[in-house]
């Protein structure tokens, strides 16, 4: 080999090495938030444009919304072809433009599914208000058992996760999507989880339980918990005798479904990413019934509700990518400690100052509970940072350090606060090794 050869080796080498070094920076296109703004490929071809020049990697497009609808012509689910009065044309193949074209782009392109959430509360729509009723969680509420239709509050109407024909639905969707679109690069779940700690308490799921235990409850679902009201009539928690089984049975629940669901995947497309999404604030999320840690981490040594052997529930082995949603506007630490201020998450766990309610806090605790057994790109929420631009550039610096990737939620915050600038100069300052806005 001449010299001129061996150096050309030398720089594809040096190269590609940077290129693998390049931390994933992922776009979340949420299905109905950008269903009009998404309704042609020129306004997909323009976003992407967009997308690319501020230095993503990857899009992430919500292909099945809360509804149970999804965006592309299935034999499993009816498809959305139209939202709140917007109409989209039989000839336009939505996911096939989003991933031709991202591919045109160099970007990376992962569908993104709701999979325990069949209805939308606020607009009496969906799978569990048009076919399926049955398969709509039922809540063990201060009020009694209500089925998760008539929670008007909860705009997403969640389904029981140990219901058989949810989870073989589910899961055909999934085969469905892969097969059709074998030039995915990646599945990110969403939604893999109960609707809180009140759900569910139907009768099949109290069966399936006491198949668990190898044993029959006698006051269900009071032998989980009951209810009690102060003297201001304020409704609180009592755990039961089974409490603490009960979570851990959830939390299997939830594990079983990642197994059958990556099985499915690889087996239709073996090349395809396998990925998921959840909230960072590990220490209250076994409340949605789902331990996303590795099997290497035992909460029990930490946390009064895991038993011994809840760890056996956790599932991160399972993924070739996680996402956890970092939600929450103080960035570091420190200003945590010092900021007055009313912490807020998506999931409305408001009100504390542990460490983990912070950007930095919770990308350590990610990093604790996953121990290494998958990739973990911290998530924003972009909507949390209106009007303070700067402390969202502190935030995607902040998850580029502490973690494997980014990963932002949502393309209309973007758009609607016209940060594309903000977003594009905190991404470049990480690929330079700079601060923020040097």
């Amino acid at each position: 080999m001449n010299t001129i050869a061996i150096h050309l080796c030398l720089v594809l080498s040096f190269l590609s090495l940077q290129i693998v070094s390049v931390k994933p920076k992922l776009l979340w296109f949420d299905a109905t938030a950008n269903f009009a703004r998404l309704n042609s490929p020129d306004s997909i071809r323009h976003y992407l444009d967009k997308a690319a020049r501020a230095g993503f990697t990857d899009v992430v497009v919500d292909v099945k919304p809360i509804t149970g609808e999804v965006l592309y012509p299935s034999h499993h689910a009816p498809q959305m072809r139209e939202w709140q009065g917007v109409i989209r044309p039989d000839s336009f193949d939505f996911l096939r433009t989003f991933i031709d074209e991202s591919h045109a782009r160099s970007l990376r392109v992962h569908a993104s599914l709701n999979v325990f959430a069949a209805g939308h509360n606020f607009f009496d729509r969906g799978l569990v208000y048009s076919a399926h009723s049955e398969w709509q969680s039922i809540l063990w509420t201060d009020s009694g058992l209500i089925p998760m239709t008539k929670m008007k509050k909860k705009y997403s109407a969640m389904t029981n996760p140990a219901h058989p024909e949810v989870r073989r639905h589910e899961l055909a969707v999934l085969k469905e999507l892969v097969t059709k679109y074998p030039t995915l690069d990646g599945v990110i779940l969403d939604r893999v989880r109960y609707d809180g700690i009140e759900a569910d308490f139907s009768d099949l799921s109290r069966r399936e339980f006491e198949k668990y235990i190898s044993a029959r409850l006698k006051n269900f679902p009071r032998d989980i918990f009951a209810w009690r009201h102060d003297e201001a009539g304020k409704p609180a928690r009592v755990e039961g005798k089974y409490f603490k089984r009960w979570i851990e049975w959830r939390a299997s629940v939830i594990k079983s479904f990642f197994v059958e669901a990556r099985r499915v995947v690889k087996k239709a497309n073996p090349r395809i990413s396998f990925g998921d999404y959840t909230g960072s604030w590990y220490p209250i999320y076994y409340e949605m019934g789902v331990n996303w840690a590795s099997v290497s981490y035992d909460p029990s040594k930490q946390y009064q509700w895991a038993t011994p052997t809840y760890k056996n529930t956790g599932y991160a082995e399972l993924l070739d990518l996680y996402t956890s949603g970092n939600y929450y506007f103080e960035v570091t630490k420190e200003e945590l400690i010092s900021n007055n201020t009313n912490v807020a998450t998506e999931a409305g766990t408001g009100g504390g100052k542990e460490y983990w309610y912070s950007v930095e806090g919770s990308c350590e605790i990610v990093n604790e509970v996953l121990a290494g057994a998958a990739p973990a790109y911290g998530g924003l929420y972009v909507q949390q940072y209106e009007g303070h631009p700067e402390q969202f550039a502190k935030a995607v610096e902040m998850c580029l350090r502490k973690s494997d990737g980014l990963m932002i939620f949502d393309l209309v915050h973007i758009v609607n606060f016209n940060w594309w600038e903000v977003v594009e100069k905190a991404i470049r300052a990480e690929a330079k090794g700079l601060e923020p806005g040097k």
